[in-house]
């Protein structure tokens, strides 16, 4: 799990803050939508308190809760890829305290800033790795007992 000191450990001092700066406090209340899938994926959040699903739709069925965020985590990363576009949806699951960073201003800065930016690209390329091993895991729990496991595993 990738925290904010981890996220961003590896920054130098100067970077750290000059990245922190991009960011504002916000506020979600339990059961608030952060953003839905299909949206802009225009920003992301460090997440301070709290915790968030991440969720998508299956058509037919209620969305499917396949992973969660937590506390020190980074919660949206689509905004880093063309098409910028979210390919889940999130919902705050308690109250949570987030720093915000808009997308935008963060591109900028790791293009200016090409250490910072691939120092902080393999960072949250690394919380993308653990990410999709989670909901890997997650969806081998929803699914598996119910198709032929060779069928499961191989889609994967």
């Amino acid at each position: 799990m990738h925290t904010m000191s981890g996220l961003l450990g590896e920054l130098e001092p100067e970077q750290r803050e000059r990245l922190r700066a991009l960011g504002s406090e916000v506020h979600f209340q339990a059961g608030e939508r952060i953003f839905e899938e299909g949206g802009r994926a225009d920003r992301f959040w460090i997440l301070h308190t709290g915790s968030a699903s991440l969720d998508m739709h299956v058509p037919g069925h209620r969305d499917v809760v396949i992973d969660h965020v937590r506390h020190g985590e980074l919660l949206g990363w689509h905004w880093m890829f063309r098409p910028y576009v979210w390919t889940l949806g999130a919902q705050a699951e308690s109250p949570v305290r987030a720093l915000e960073f808009d997308a935008l201003s963060v591109r900028t800065l790791c293009e200016e800033d090409k250490e910072l930016g691939l120092v902080f690209t393999h960072a949250v390329a690394a919380v993308i790795g653990e990410r999709l091993q989670r909901t890997r895991m997650r969806l081998i729990d929803l699914f598996g007992p119910y198709a032929p496991r060779d069928h499961v595993l191989g889609a994967l």
